[in-house]
């Protein structure tokens, strides 16, 4: 295709900051060193840089101590590594209607270890009341666990009070933030957050592969690292380094990621997240606007920009949502991601449940033009 249009964000942005792609091509080029590893000058200069990286994810998460930033290859790694590495036969655990498989399967894995768990009441626009969550703690609940915003719909959780509600229930709180890391403001103090799961490659507008957690000082004191190897550091005892992050960080960490994480929070903290969001809900808003204009298309979830990203799932009633899909990219270039979007009890509480929708999910450097072009491939295919 001549002219390529990608809304296809919600799975991997593109195009990436600028400067990723030049940061890791320069380490591999010049020195794709060993941290924790190699005492010499061009190891420490990368280490340097991975710190930088810490610091900036605790900036943009509202936490003192860098130290509680853990990297991993995404956040499904990360929600395992709380899940399996945490919860134990007889423990209770809360989750949403909304929940991305990341979550859903690692807990279906674990009910055969005693685990259990409710999902909590949510409506056909994804919303999720936190009394309604606060209603199925149980005294044997461990940990509430919650999207901050829907990977289907786009539908933002009310996390600050649900945070409240797990701090004066002394129940844990996991936060997944696929959807609104560099998109929404994420304060990690204020909303009692005490695992906060993050991926590069989204909304942070990195590379692939790289991701990570930030735990509390409450339950990293009582956790135990899933993973077990190699740290760089204690060499002379088979047991795990109990400091951070060394913790939870055995084996070779993926620097060419670290580093081009590096280089997009950068563009971040530049450009900052109240225009990188406003962008992008100009568009979702122009977009539903537009769809509103069509017959035989339902917007799932929320009809207006509130409350929600941009992230725009259709549900085509008259036609089947694969071909539309197909039919978008063959004849207009434009790529978007049709399916159950990785996450089938979201669309089950969203009525979508098992066609599918289409799902269009914008980027700061999409434009109306773009979407226009889409609009009226839509307008012929109908």
């Amino acid at each position: 295709m001549e002219k390529r249009i990608y809304f296809d964000n919600g799975s991997t942005s593109w195009p990436k900051a600028p400067g990723v792609a030049e940061a890791m091509s320069e380490l591999l080029m010049k020195g794709a060193f060993n941290i924790n590893r190699g005492n010499y000058e061009g190891a420490y200069e990368v280490e340097g840089i991975v710190l930088d990286t810490r610091e900036q994810l605790a900036r943009l998460f509202h936490v003192e101590d860098s130290r509680r930033v853990l990297f991993s290859p995404g956040i499904t790694y990360s929600l395992n590594t709380f899940i399996k590495g945490f919860l134990k036969s007889g423990d209770h655990v809360i989750v949403t209607g909304i929940e991305h498989n990341a979550v859903m399967r690692p807990l279906r894995q674990m009910e055969s270890a005693g685990v259990t768990f409710d999902v909590a009441r949510t409506d056909t626009q994804g919303t999720v009341l936190p009394e309604d969550i606060e209603a199925l703690v149980r005294p044997n609940t461990k940990a509430v666990i919650v999207s901050h915003a829907s990977n289907v719909c786009g539908t933002i959780v009310p996390i600050e009070e649900i945070g409240e509600i797990c701090r004066r229930r002394h129940v844990f709180f996991v936060v997944d933030t696929a959807q609104s890391a560099g998109t929404l403001e994420v304060d990690m103090e204020k909303c009692g957050i005490d695992f906060l799961t993050f991926t590069g490659h989204k909304g942070l507008l990195g590379p692939q592969g790289i991701g990570g957690f930030l735990i509390s000082e409450e339950l990293n004191s009582i956790m135990q690292p899933f993973v077990a190897g190699g740290t760089g550091s204690l060499s002379d005892s088979f047991d795990m380094p109990q400091n951070l992050p060394d913790k939870y960080e055995s084996g070779t960490m993926n620097l060419p990621g670290i580093i081009g994480l590096h280089a997009a929070l950068s563009y971040i903290e530049e450009t900052g997240l109240e225009e990188i969001h406003g962008k992008k809900m100009s568009l979702a808003g122009y977009f539903m606007e537009k769809v509103k204009e069509l017959k035989d298309i339902r917007i799932v979830g929320k009809q207006g920009t509130q409350g929600r990203t941009a992230v725009v799932s259709l549900d085509f009633e008259k036609a089947d949502n694969a071909a539309v899909a197909f039919t978008l990219e063959s004849e207009c270039g434009v790529m978007t991601r049709v399916g159950l979007h990785c996450a089938p009890l979201a669309h089950k509480s969203l009525h979508t449940y098992p066609q599918g929708t289409v799902r269009f999910a914008f980027s700061a450097v999409n434009t109306k033009e773009e979407i226009d072009i889409c609009v009226e491939g839509m307008r012929k295919l109908l």
